[in-house]
């Protein structure tokens, strides 16, 4: 419920900063053009993200008589957690790590990688699985999308106030045209940084809240933290190319092992305390 909260007051604060910047840029207009990109973005998110990152990394729609045990464990943890069946893709990629996508439960799928099923045994399998039905059954893999398309709004927002600020701002009277310059080079230097991090809290908040929905539908946490240490592990030393925008999807952040600078801001909360908080839920069970 906290995390439910949380999440939604983020989300407000993110579509505050977009008419924000919206107003900063054309003013009264501005703001009305930051509404309508942002829905027209979302419409687009809505309808083909899923196919737009599963495109992206080249994954593969996999049959069951292809994997048979995989879609056993995926059908049998989909029944736990009161799901439909989703669709399950296999990804051409030695880095190991999953990720979940679609609008909603019914137009959903899970995507793992090849390094992921040789590395991980049944049991950490089965636990990865259940955080990524998690996201579905969280609805996170449509918060995720919206989060991602409004900061990428406000992105292209700051982009047009940095011409702005250095051409000399707009012509229009003050009323219309927001802050000026000033107005316009804060818009373009503190918005992009602020809907990072605003995407960031909610990222990490949903990460949280679907290890503990996957304990739940696991029926034990110990398979999702002996795989997340795994999978950790490997991230630090097997090269994943990875765009940072979708880094967010994955079980584990993928630029982990890559350059300070690239992961300065991570999509993830620390291992660390992921596998904290599971083994201390282990001993409820």
């Amino acid at each position: 419920m906290y995390n439910t909260l949380k999440t939604g007051i983020l989300l407000v604060l993110l579509a505050a900063l977009l008419m924000a910047i919206g107003g900063a840029v054309g003013g009264r207009s501005g703001v009305t053009i930051a509404l309508l990109l942002a829905l027209a973005m979302n419409a687009i998110s809505y309808w083909y993200a899923d196919k737009i990152v599963l495109g992206m990394y080249g994954a593969r729609p996999i049959s069951e008589a292809e994997a048979p045990g995989l879609y056993r464990t995926v059908r049998h943890l989909a029944q736990r957690a009161g799901l439909p069946m989703p669709r399950v893709y296999l990804l051409p990629s030695e880095a190991p790590n999953a990720f979940a996508t679609g609008r909603n439960p019914r137009h959903a799928a899970v995507a793992v990688t090849q390094g992921l099923l040789r590395l991980l045994d049944q049991r950490e399998v089965e636990g990865v699985l259940a955080h990524e039905l998690a996201h579905i059954k969280n609805r996170d893999t449509l918060i995720m999308t919206v989060t991602a398309t409004i900061a990428s709004a406000i992105m292209f927002l700051a982009n047009m106030a940095q011409w702005a600020a250095f051409w000399g701002g707009f012509s229009r009277d003050d009323e219309e045209r927001g802050g000026g310059v000033l107005g316009l080079l804060v818009a373009a230097i503190v918005a992009p940084l602020a809907a990072t991090l605003i995407q960031l809290a909610v990222s990490r908040s949903r990460e949280f809240a679907a290890d503990a929905t996957g304990a739940q539908i696991a029926g034990s946490p110990l398979g999702l933290a002996d795989a997340l240490e795994k999978l950790a592990y490997a991230a630090e030393r097997i090269p994943a190319h990875v765009a940072p925008a979708t880094a967010h999807l994955f079980i584990v952040n993928p630029l982990r092992g890559q350059q300070r600078l690239a992961t300065l801001f991570s999509t993830h909360p620390p291992i660390e305390e992921r596998v904290r908080r599971l083994r201390r839920m282990a001993r409820g069970f």
